[in-house]
């Protein structure tokens, strides 16, 4: 009798343990993918992918695994599926392509560049998807997106004078984060092992001189909120700032040196 109670119990355990892990298990082992990566494609539809990447597998050498290709048209593919907290991406076709179906996750800008068609990508808390088509042969008909000479000034301008407006306004923003080269120690703080966001948010918490909140950060230096995240983690780890909760959001000051 005593022998089943104890074998009861084993098992009740045993499913208590499984139910347990099926619960908490997904939140334990779930990551948070990021991506900063170049994608070159070559006149062969061979790609090349470089930069920096938490996922797995994603960086390649010279593979068609991405490309396939019907008569005339190249078919570039990238899909995953899983969901990136930030991702940053520059895709550069061959020389002299013209593109007739572009589709991507995200927010994408078009430009070219001596002859070459590059695609620049960003995005948050989504899949990375990319689907394009081009061809590699100078066609007559049948080019979508086509750009000639005047197209190309016209183009030139538009983005030189959205670079101009840009900055004008966020000059005042950031003229005492961006007028300061990044030293490897300003004010008794060690910046050697710190890449440049990781500087970056040290020199605008130094430069104000009061603690921020992560959106206070994000808003002055125009970057990503996963990049914040992460990086103000780093600087966390390497005990040279300390966050406090507020409410609902973290202020951030440097720790005392």
């Amino acid at each position: 009798m005593g022998s089943n109670k104890t074998y009861q119990r084993i098992f009740l355990s045993f499913i208590l343990f499984l139910f347990l892990s099926i619960i908490y298990l997904p939140s334990v082992c779930a990551q948070g993918y990021y991506a900063e990566i170049t994608i070159d494609v070559d006149s062969s539809g061979y790609v090349t992918i470089d930069g920096t990447t938490n996922y797995p597998d994603l960086l390649v050498s010279n593979t068609q695994n991405y490309t396939s290709k019907k008569q005339s048209t190249w078919s570039l593919n990238i899909t995953k599926e899983d969901v990136f907290s930030e991702f940053i991406y520059e895709i550069t076709l061959p020389r002299d392509s013209s593109v007739s179906y572009i589709k991507t996750s995200g927010f994408r800008t078009i430009q070219e560049n001596n002859g070459y068609f590059i695609i620049n990508g960003v995005g948050e808390n989504e899949s990375l998807s990319i689907l394009i088509q081009y061809q590699t042969e100078k066609t007559t008909e049948g080019s979508i997106i086509k750009l000639d000479f005047v197209n190309i000034i016209l183009f030139t301008s538009i983005i030189i004078l959205i670079i101009i407006l840009f900055f004008l306004i966020v000059k005042d923003k950031k003229k005492t984060v961006e007028n300061k080269p990044l030293n490897d120690t300003i004010t008794g703080y060690d910046f050697k092992g710190l890449n440049d966001r990781q500087k970056q948010i040290m020199k605008l918490l130094i430069d104000r001189k009061i603690p921020l909140t992560q959106t206070d950060i994000q808003r002055e230096l125009n970057i990503p909120k996963a990049a914040v995240s992460r990086n103000i983690h780093g600087l966390e780890c390497k005990g040279l700032i300390e966050k406090e909760q507020i409410g609902m959001s973290n202020l951030i000051r440097l720790k005392k040196i």
